[in-house]
């Protein structure tokens, strides 16, 4: 937050501090002390920085309020009042659909940014809110500077974009960026969008700060996380597919063209409940015959677990090992054992213990990678949707005004878009057999059970061959853990993009952590990595 104000000029700071795995955190948090349920860290941030903002003319807006924005608008009174600087603090509620669903830990709607407008119109320096979309933080203070209005949707979609970007810091500057060789990401800076009337950006950082900005960083932003051309929000619905970037200068990428839609009738709602519980232990095999190694630990804790088998058993075996390896460390591979089920009794203590009663009858070698422990609940997250007029949204403006924000006057349900024509196929010529990675970028991540990977082409040469070759099936080739799951390909000829959504990859959400990578943050990754033929012009 000090780095942001200090480092260049500012109308409003954002901060988004949610996403799904912690709504259930706070949502266990709030079980323990019904005053938790928003993100401490902001105000940590907030004691050293709210008299710096002030003195700026900075405002500050952030979803840090999590289940409680009351109580944190409440705290952050507090600690304005205690250093002696003048703020007014102002909060957004109506997301907290808790009551419609009694067996969740949380359930909030996904709000949009006239609440926070309505806040800053009525002069709050700081606005915190609940369950907002990530790009609310962007819109809400965009519409309030330009009097934007509901009907607005083309101005309203560029925010959007311009948000989407900004939503995840660091990776519109360098961060996790798939050619991060291209520039110093040591400690890359904060993106910035300078949002104009019209709706069009363009994303930057402040000056002398780390990292790059460039059409492919905020390419791969655009791509995370989303999927098809309609990118649906609680006010607009933003078309991906009429997006342009233009370099504009060192580090400075002008958004534009975006065409906005009328919003879905219903909003989002995320749900998180308690699956149940789970434990993990992880076997290092060491040297030869790893397989069957893995095969005699695998036949021994079965049976160790027989008389009270967890529901769900699930064992991966990770080959880190290299033959004739120079250290210890790199001859050894790793075998993963997760259990889950819906009594504790079951998972507790039972996996660990038969786990170090094994430690001197099992294969040659034996240890774990750390002392097993006694196992932890998880979290299941969910999507529901309700109709928008059904909840009601309400600002709660920094003198106690409570004013409720009305639901879009018109909304249009979602459809697919046609997939849009593809380029000229490439000429016929010489191939290599290389990685896909040589030549395309990726990003993916997770939306409760189901992952995206976007990958994306650099040039038009490389995009005519990227939009033919990399087919579902294709996909499904290169990534063997997606085959018999619904994959959906998405076209997006402007950004020389294809993005892939795998339904179902990862089982019940982050929050059960099923898999190695619960968040598929590495699927791209690993899809660049996967070899097919190029051709030869491309390398």
């Amino acid at each position: 937050m000090r780095e942001m104000l200090t480092g260049g000029p500012l109308d409003v700071l954002t901060g988004d501090y949610l996403a799904e795995l912690t709504m259930l955190i706070l949502g266990r948090d709030r079980l323990k002390d019904p005053a938790a349920g928003y993100a401490r860290t902001f105000l940590r941030q907030l004691e050293e920085c709210l008299g710096l903002a002030r003195d700026r003319g900075v405002r500050v807006v952030a979803n840090a309020g999590g289940l409680n924005p009351a109580g944190l608008a409440d705290a952050v009174r507090a600690l304005a009042e205690r250093l002696g600087v003048p703020t007014r603090v102002a909060h957004v509620e109506g997301d907290d659909l808790r009551e419609r669903y009694p067996d969740s830990l949380a359930a909030h709607a996904y709000l949009g940014g006239f609440g926070i407008a309505a806040c800053l119109e009525a002069g709050a320096d700081v606005v915190v809110t609940g369950r907002v979309t990530d790009a609310a933080l962007v819109t809400g203070p965009a519409a309030a500077h330009f009097g934007w209005t509901p009907s607005d949707h083309d101005r309203l979609a560029g925010a959007v974009v311009a948000g989407h970007v900004l939503e995840c810091g660091a990776q519109a500057t360098g961060g996790n960026y798939a050619f991060f060789g291209e520039g110093d990401v040591r400690r890359p800076g904060f993106p910035v969008a300078e949002v104009y009337a019209d709706g069009s950006s363009v994303v930057g950082k402040h000056d002398g700060t780390g990292g790059f900005v460039d059409i492919g960083t905020v390419t791969a932003q655009l791509l995370y996380e989303t999927a098809g051309a309609r990118y649906a929000g609680p006010d607009v619905t933003a078309r991906l597919d009429t997006v342009r970037l233009e370099r504009v200068g060192v580090d400075r990428v002008r958004i534009s063209g975006v065409r906005g839609e009328p919003p879905p009738p219903t909003l989002k709602v995320g749900r998180n409940r308690l699956g149940g519980f789970r434990n993990e232990v992880v076997f290092v095999l060491t040297g030869l015959d790893i397989e069957a190694k893995a095969d005699l630990v695998r036949r021994q804790m079965t049976h160790a677990l027989a008389e009270s088998t967890p529901a769900d058993i699930r064992w991966e075996l990770a080959r880190t090992d290299h033959p004739d390896a120079p250290t210890q460390e790199t001859a050894g591979a790793l075998l993963r054992l997760v259990v889950r089920d819906a009594e504790e009794r079951v998972v507790g203590r039972a996996p660990g213990t038969a786990a170090v009663e094994l430690a001197l009858s099992s294969f040659p070698g034996f240890h774990v990678l750390a002392p097993p422990g006694k196992g932890t609940p998880y979290g299941v997250f969910e999507a529901d949707h309700v109709p928008q007029e059904s909840v009601e949204q309400v600002a709660v403006l920094p003198d106690g005004t409570r004013i409720t924000v009305p639901a879009p006057g018109g909304t249009a349900a979602l459809q697919d878009v046609p997939e849009p024509p593809l380029p000229e196929p490439p000429p016929p010529g010489p191939r290599r057999r290389a990685p896909l990675g040589l030549v395309a970028g990726a990003r993916s991540g997770d939306k409760g059970p189901d992952a995206n990977v976007g990958v994306w082409a650099r040039t038009d040469p490389a995009w005519r061959w990227l939009a033919h070759t990399l087919t579902v099936d294709r996909f499904r080739t290169l990534l063997p853990e997606t085959e018999g799951l619904r994959v959906v390909r998405h076209v997006l000829p402007r950004l020389r993009a294809l993005n892939f959504v795998v339904e179902g990859l990862l089982g019940e959400g982050v929050a059960s952590r099923a898999r190695f990578d619960p968040q598929a943050k590495a699927l791209g990754e690993w899809l660049r990595s996967r070899h097919l033929d190029i051709p030869e012009d491309l390398l």
